[in-house]
This record gives structure tokens, sequence and C-alpha cells, in this order.
């Protein structure tokens, strides 16, 4: 078996069904298994994934275990030389997994990922590069984060991201959308943290197959990521992407972030980043109130907002004792 691809279901049922209709329409060159872990969808989910596709191997966690538990249930019972972490919101373009596994196998690389694209073939982020301390999640903070990013544009700091891949980038982490590594790999790096429920677990476990050598994106290899899709429905969010910070879906983003500074640079960078956090809420507050009276909108107009993320911002704080501890514990929001 070349190659085992593991698919984690939570209510995706349809997206995996044509996610699958893709993979077996353009692979034809390598041996494959396909396994689906189920997170406690709804009555019928996985049955109808199963009964779609009856080859596939299903298991089912019998809880929301998340992305690391329920990827690494896949991993335990995998018998690929390589293996694949495939989000349900994929979809497999031009032979994309008989010439990703071909070229995998033969790279010293250890672990690789693709370019990724939104649904009208523009290029979406696939390869990202640490910053020291996670900095760059304070990006994402309103106001506070357009300033810091204005700093470091002035200050030529080094783009944390592949905009765009058209060759073999070196990368320090690969999107978990789409994350190929090889059986070697895993047992040296070990499985995903199990500590976190969703977001940053394949940043962290990045961090730690980084060690073991280089990890790249194939830029002339394409996969469709219908980005955001399912953890959109999964939290009631209407934020597709990855960056809000005002609903549950913003505080799950927040807290797993926040614990992958924590394991991956220490607690002195974690303070660093909770209290430009909690220092970004007043800036939020003020900022909006006097933008408004520029521009002669309504102050308040976000009051809602700064609200949602100060009550995010206080969940962290709350945690802030366990997370320190760095004992095993399920970061799980919902």
């Amino acid at each position: 078996m070349q190659l085992s691809i593991i698919i984690v279901n939570y209510n995706s049922h349809q997206l995996i069904i044509d996610c699958i209709d893709s993979v077996l329409r353009e692979t034809k060159d390598i041996s494959y298994e396909i396994i689906v872990v189920d997170n406690q969808s709804a009555a019928g989910s996985l049955q109808q994934i199963v009964q779609a596709h009856p080859s596939i191997t299903a298991l089912d966690m019998g809880y929301n275990s998340g992305f690391s538990r329920a990827n690494n249930a896949g991993m335990r019972l995998a018998k690929g030389d390589l293996l694949l972490l495939l989000n349900p919101d994929t979809l497999i373009l031009d032979r994309a997994l008989d010439r990703s596994v071909q070229r995998f196998a033969a790279s010293g690389h250890v672990a690789c990922g693709v370019q990724l694209l939104n649904p009208d073939l523009t290029p979406q982020i696939s390869g990202n590069y640490f910053m020291k301390g996670g900095l760059n999640h304070l990006l994402p903070l309103p106001y506070w984060g357009g300033l810091l990013r204005w700093v470091g544009y002035r200050l030529n700091t080094k783009v944390p991201n592949v905009q765009e891949a058209k060759a073999v980038h070196e990368v320090d982490w690969i999107s978990g959308a789409f994350l190929m590594v090889k059986r070697s790999t895993l047992e040296k790096a070990g499985y995903m943290d199990e500590d976190f429920f969703l977001f940053a677990e394949e940043v962290e476990w990045c961090s730690r197959i980084k060690k073991l050598g280089i990890l790249a994106i194939y830029g002339d290899i394409n996969v469709i990521h219908l980005q955001g899709e399912t953890t959109g429905e999964a939290f009631d969010s209407a934020e597709k992407g990855y960056y809000g910070l005002f609903d549950r879906k913003g505080l799950q983003m927040m807290l797993s972030n926040h614990l992958r500074v924590r394991k991956q640079f220490g607690v002195g960078w974690y303070f660093v980043l909770l209290l430009n956090y909690t220092f970004a809420v007043p800036v939020f507050f003020f900022g909006s109130i006097i933008e408004g009276l520029i521009r002669l909108r309504n102050p308040f107009r976000h009051i809602q907002k700064v609200g949602v993320l100060a009550k995010n911002v206080a969940m962290l704080w709350w945690l802030t004792p366990t997370i320190i501890r760095n004992k095993p514990h399920f970061y799980k929001v919902l």
C-alpha cells in the first residue's frame, strides 16, 4: 500500500462523497486506501459515505474528538508507506495524488503539501513560515493588528507564508487541508498533539516534523480547497476563513493559537501574545468610536464585537493556569 488517505467527518458527508469521487476519478497509478473517521456526526452521515463508497474503511470515534485525535486514530489504522491528511472540503485535480506520491516517495522530504486553490482556481496559502513567538497571530486584531502589520512592512519583516507556490518551496509548516508524511517521519516525530481540538494542531506537529528534515510545497500540483466550509458549519459561523475573532470559532482559534505558542515557544512568548490580545480590546473599543466619528458613522456599531472579543480574551485568561502547566488537557470550546 503506497498511500493511506485519512479524512475526518463531522456532518460533512456530501463534501466527503464529492472528495472521494475526485480521488477515484483522478488517481490511477498508485495503490491507496481511504479511511474516514467520524466525529459523532448526525445520524446517517457516516452511513451515507459508506453507501456511496463501500470500499472505504470507516471508523466511528463515538464523540467529537476534533482534528488531532481523529487523524491519529486514522493513522493508527493506516497501512500505507505514506499518509495523507486530507480535508473533507477538497477536490483532487489533474492526477494530484499520483504525482505527489511519486515525487514525494523519491525525495528526501519528510512532509509535503501542494498548491491549494480556491473554487475560482485562484491560489490559496498552502505553506507557511514560523514567526518567532507566533507574532503573526496578532495580525487579525482590529486596529492593533493593522498597526503591527504596517510596522512589519516598514521593517521589511519576512512574510509568514508563501502567497503562491509555482515550484518546490521549502516551508516551516504545511496546511492541514493536504498534509502528506512518510511513515518513517511519523515514527520519529510522533502523532499529532491530542490536547488540540481544532486549529493550529498541524502547526505544532510540523514544528516537530521540521526537526527531522525538509517540508516542501509542490507548487505545480493543485488541489481545490473550499476553505472553512466544514468549520464554519460546525461552529455556526459565517466566517469562512481563519481570521474572525468574534464568535465561538474565533475563540477556538484564539485558544489553539495560544496553546501552540505555549508548546512551541514557551511561557514567555505565550504571555506576550496574551497581553497583546488583552490590550487589543480597549484599542478596538476606542478605535471604533474614533473611526465612527471621523467617518460620520455610528460610533458604537462594533460594540457587540468588542464585547465578544473581550469575553473570548477573558476565557483565555481563565484557561491560562492550565495552559501554563502544560499537562494533558483537551482544549475543546463548544
